[in-house]
C-alpha cells in the first residue's frame, strides 16, 4: 500500500437536507435499524468459532486418511463464515468502537483465514464508495476479466483471448481466488505504509505457520498438498460465489458519473432472494442494496430494512433489482459473455450492450 493512513470505514454519507437519501436515512434510523445487535453477534461469533475448532479437531482425529477431503470441504465453509464476520467487523457492524471492530477483523482475517484486514478494508471501502465505476472500483479492475465494452476492445494478445472466453473461465478462476487474497495480503503487510504492521504480520505469519504446520504434521506430503488444494480452492470458490451475484451484470458507470449516492448504490447492486439458509450461506450479502446504502447496518437488520427500501425506491421510481441465486449467476455470466464478444474483429466498432435489468 502506498497510503500510510489507516483505512477508514465508509460511513453513511451526510446528504443534503431534503435529498432522497436523507429521507431514507431518517426512516431507517427511526426504525432502529442501525442499532448494534450484541446478542446476535455474540451467538454468531460463538457458533463460527466452534465450527472452526470442530473442523480442526476432526482433522486431528481423522489423521492420515483420504477422508480428510471431507473435512477440507467443511473447513472451506468454516473459513468463509469467519471471513463474513471479518467483513462485518470491517464495516463496524459488530461493536460500537472502531478499536473493538478492528481487533475482531484482524482476528478473523489475519489469524483466522490468512487475509489481511488492512488490505481488505482499504480495497473494499473503495468499492463501496464507487461501485461498478470505471477506474475507481477495484472489483471491476481485474486483469483477467472485462466488465465493460471499452476494456474488452482495448485488450491485446493473450488478454484478448481470455476476455473472449471469460464467461467460461470465471468458474475455474474462482478456485484460485483464495491464493490471490493471500498474495495481496502478504504484499500489503510487507510493503510500505502498513499502519498496524506488527499485528498484521505477526498474526498473518501465525496463521500460515499453524495451517501448514498442522497439515504437514498430520498428513504425508501428497495428501497434505491435495488437502490444501481442495480446502483453499473451495474457499476461493465459496467466497467468489458469494460476491459474484452482487454487482456483476449490473450497469457499469463511467468515471465521470455524478449520479446521487442513493441511485448509484441501488442501480449498480442486485439482491438475491431466498430463505434463512440463503442469508447464512451468503453472510447477509444477498441484501446487497441495503448493505450498500447502509454499510454499518448490522447483518440481522438487513432483512428488516428490505421492505422499507423497496417501498422507498418504488415511490421514487428507482429500479430495485432482485432475483434468485441461480438467476443472478445466469445474469452475471451472460453479461461476461456479451462483453467477451466485443473484442472480436466483427464487433470492434459496435457499442457495448446495456446489461438487462432482472
Amino acid at each position: 500500500m502506498s497510503d500510510s493512513k489507516e483505512p477508514q470505514v465508509i460511513p453513511e454519507p451526510a446528504s443534503p437536507r431534503g435529498s432522497d437519501y436523507a429521507a431514507l436515512s431518517r426512516q431507517v434510523r427511526q426504525a432502529g435499524l442501525l442499532d448494534r445487535q450484541p446478542r446476535y453477534y455474540a451467538w454468531k461469533i460463538t457458533v463460527t468459532a466452534a465450527a472452526l475448532v470442530l473442523g480442526w479437531a476432526a482433522f486431528a482425529v481423522i489423521g492420515n486418511s483420504w477422508w480428510q477431503l471431507a473435512d477440507a470441504v467443511f473447513l472451506a465453509v468454516a473459513f468463509g463464515q469467519v471471513g463474513f464476520l471479518g467483513h462485518d467487523a470491517g464495516h463496524s457492524q459488530v461493536f460500537r468502537t472502531r478499536r473493538a471492530n478492528t481487533v475482531l477483523g484482524v482476528a478473523c482475517g489475519n489469524l483466522g483465514t490468512g487475509i489481511s484486514h488492512e488490505w481488505w478494508t482499504s480495497k473494499h471501502n473503495r468499492h463501496h464508495a464507487h461501485p461498478n465505476t470505471e477506474g475507481a472500483d477495484p472489483d471491476i479492475m481485474i486483469s483477467v476479466l472485462a466488465f465493460s465494452g471499452p476494456r474488452a476492445r482495448a485488450a491485446r494478445g493473450i488478454q484478448r483471448l481470455i476476455f473472449r472466453w471469460q464467461a467460461y473461465l470465471l468458474i475455474p478462476l474462482l478456485f484460485f481466488e483464495a491464493r490471490g487474497l493471500h498474495a495481496s495480503s502478504i504484499r500489503t503487510v510487507t510493503g510500505p505504509g502498513c499502519r498496524n504492521r506488527a499485528w498484521e504480520v505477526t498474526l498473518l505469519a501465525a496463521h500460515f505457520a499453524a495451517y501448514f504446520g498442522a497439515v504437514f504434521f498430520v498428513l504425508p506430503p501428497v495428501k497434505a498438498v491435495v488437502f490444501i488444494l481442495v480446502q483453499q480452492g473451495l474457499l476461493g470458490f465459496y467466497l467468489g460465489c458469494s460476491f459474484a451475484p452482487n454487482h456483476k451484470g449490473m450497469p457499469i458507470l463511467p468515471a465521470s458519473d455524478n449520479t446521487d449516492f442513493l441511485r448509484r448504490q441501488v442501480l449498480t447492486s442486485r439482491n438475491v432472494h431466498g430463505s434463512w439458509f440463503t442469508d447464512f450461506a451468503l453472510g447477509g450479502l444477498n441484501y446487497q442494496i441495503e448493505h450498500h446504502l447502509f454499510p454499518s447496518m448490522p447483518r440481522p437488520n438487513l432483512r428488516r430494512a428490505q421492505g422499507l427500501v423497496v417501498a422507498f425506491c418504488a415511490d421514487r421510481d428507482v429500479p430495485y433489482a432482485q432475483t434468485s441465486l441461480l438467476g443472478s449467476y445466469a445474469l452475471a455470466l451472460g453479461h461476461l459473455a456479451d462483453i467477451g464478444k466485443l473484442n472480436s474483429p466483427a464487433s470492434v466498432s459496435q457499442p457495448a450492450p446495456v446489461p438487462a435489468q432482472p
